[in-house]
């Protein structure tokens, strides 16, 4: 259950980030589920070798370059999801920043919807 509702919020992150990014665009929700599962699958693959290998870079720039590899895995999605694009580099590293936000706080949301309450 935890599982499907994130995948959701996901979903719904990038859509909100498609309205406020111009040159982002998600074509709907259908759109914005396949783009979350390759999102994340391109981050679990691919992003977690980038991450690995440009560490020092990122160290550097105190964790700013990650938002570089993020918009960089978000070009690569949106090449293969039909209905899902980013135009350019800028789009996707300001949608990477906004998309990471929004997630936080989406997926803080779920928590909070799927904590079992206390025993008292």
């Amino acid at each position: 259950m935890k599982l499907l509702l994130n995948w959701i919020a996901s979903a719904v992150s990038l859509l909100i980030v498609a309205r406020l990014v111009p040159g982002f665009i998600v074509a709907g929700f259908g759109a914005a589920l396949l783009a979350a599962v390759v999102i994340g699958f391109v981050n679990a693959t691919i992003g977690l070798v980038a991450k690995v290998l440009t560490l020092p870079i990122t160290i550097l720039t105190l964790g700013i370059f990650w938002f570089v590899i993020n918009a960089f895995m978000l070009m690569m999605a949106s090449a293969v999801v039909p209905g899902f694009r980013v135009t350019g580099f800028l789009p996707a590293f300001l949608g990477s920043i906004v998309l990471s936000v929004v997630n936080m706080v989406m997926h803080g949301l779920v928590k909070a919807m799927t904590k079992e309450p206390r025993n008292q």
